[in-house]
């Protein structure tokens, strides 16, 4: 960390500029001639200058420092086990949310670090492109439900001629779930509403619905939050011939604003029931496993889940079992059956599949 700081001083020729600080680094930035808004990740990786490789590094190393140091293991790590603190439904969608030890926040660096008892496995699943699957099984778009039958949803669009790559579709498919008009998403999100009429149909709907103040549910009957009164009284004043300038603009846009949020909330809010259910139906099936030789227990465990199969992690759409070796085949059909059974539940008779990345090792994959 401190060797990248120094690298960015001196690709920078200001030997004194705290990185830290926003406003002081971002000037230090202009006089360099690195034109940026901001000093964020995704602003300075489309700049080509010596210091934007150092303080990438830099800022993903100081990340870690604060938010994964000492401090946090020292808190969060008892026993050889994280112990965070999960909020069920804490997330205005459904999501569950954390709020002790970033449960749902973990960076991908550190994900190696967790690692199975001896004689144990980490059984590791996450869902492809769930909230796309979501929404095809939704609407029941028999075009989208067929770019993603047995296969990378993705692939499946590029195949079908819509765009010509891989990355075009994902683009293309999470601007029309998060409401993307401009750049790449903006020049593939028309594409989909030609060759996926319903899908784009039910998330357009959404986000009208949304722009005019009206509520959305999802799947299962989740609602979105009413707008508040000053937020209609706003939108209304703003029509009047006496509106003062500008008012009209900023209505428009907190319309729009408002929009994106209920068009994602309805495939969002579903893709958290589903994941719920799958996780339900998961600690259904593991509660019947048998337990294993008292030589083979995990302690730390605790007594409980010390000698059989158990749901060690959770993130939105993974789960992560910790297994003896000897029912870790089990345990991954146990994911696998169980992920069938919430497509059922939630969307029964509808050909839609949720294919998982599966994986059995002593150690989790940084993904």
């Amino acid at each position: 960390m401190v060797e990248a700081g120094a690298e960015v001083r001196t690709a920078l020729g200001d030997p004194l500029v705290p990185l830290d600080s926003h406003q002081r680094l971002l000037r230090a930035l202009h006089r360099a001639g690195i034109d940026v808004p901001s000093t964020s990740q995704w602003e300075l990786q489309g700049h080509d200058h010596p210091a934007i490789e150092p303080l990438l590094r830099y800022k993903k190393m100081s990340r870690l420092l604060t938010a994964n140091g000492w401090a946090w293991l020292d808190e969060w790590v008892h026993e050889g086990r994280y112990r965070p603190v999960y909020v069920p439904g804490g997330v205005v969608t459904g999501r569950w949310a954390s709020s002790g030890g970033g449960a749902l926040q973990i960076p991908r660096q550190l994900r190696p670090a967790l690692r199975a008892d001896p004689g144990w496995c980490l059984v590791s699943a996450d869902v492809s492109q769930l909230e796309p699957r979501v929404l095809a099984a939704m609407s029941g778009d028999p075009a989208m439900i067929a770019a993603g039958a047995g296969k990378d949803l993705y692939s499946g669009i590029v195949e079908a001629g819509i765009v010509a790559s891989r990355q075009e579709a994902k683009i293309g498919v999470l601007g029309a779930l998060y409401g993307g008009t401009t750049g790449d998403s903006g020049r593939v999100v028309p594409r989909l509403r030609q060759n996926f009429p319903a899908a784009m149909a039910l998330v357009d709907g959404a986000a009208a619905t949304g722009e005019r103040g009206g509520t959305v549910t999802t799947w299962l009957g989740r609602s979105s939050p009413a707008v508040e009164e000053s937020w209609t009284l706003a939108q209304r004043s703003a029509n009047q011939p006496e509106a003062p300038a500008g008012s009209s603009e900023a209505a428009r846009r907190s319309a729009r604003d408002r929009g994106r949020f209920t068009r994602n909330f309805v495939v969002q809010g579903t893709a958290a029931e589903w994941a719920l259910s799958w996780m339900a139906a998961l600690r259904l099936r593991l509660s019947r496993f048998g337990a294993v030789p008292e030589a083979h227990a995990a302690v730390p465990s605790g007594p409980v889940f010390s000698r059989r199969a158990h749901l060690a992690f959770f993130l939105h759409d993974e789960v992560i079992v910790h297994a003896p070796a000897e029912q870790a085949e089990a345990a991954a059909t146990a994911i696998r059956e169980s992920a069938d059974a919430s497509g059922r539940l939630l969307f029964p008779g509808s050909p839609i599949d949720f294919p998982l990345d599966l994986e059995i090792s002593e150690r989790s994959a940084e993904k």
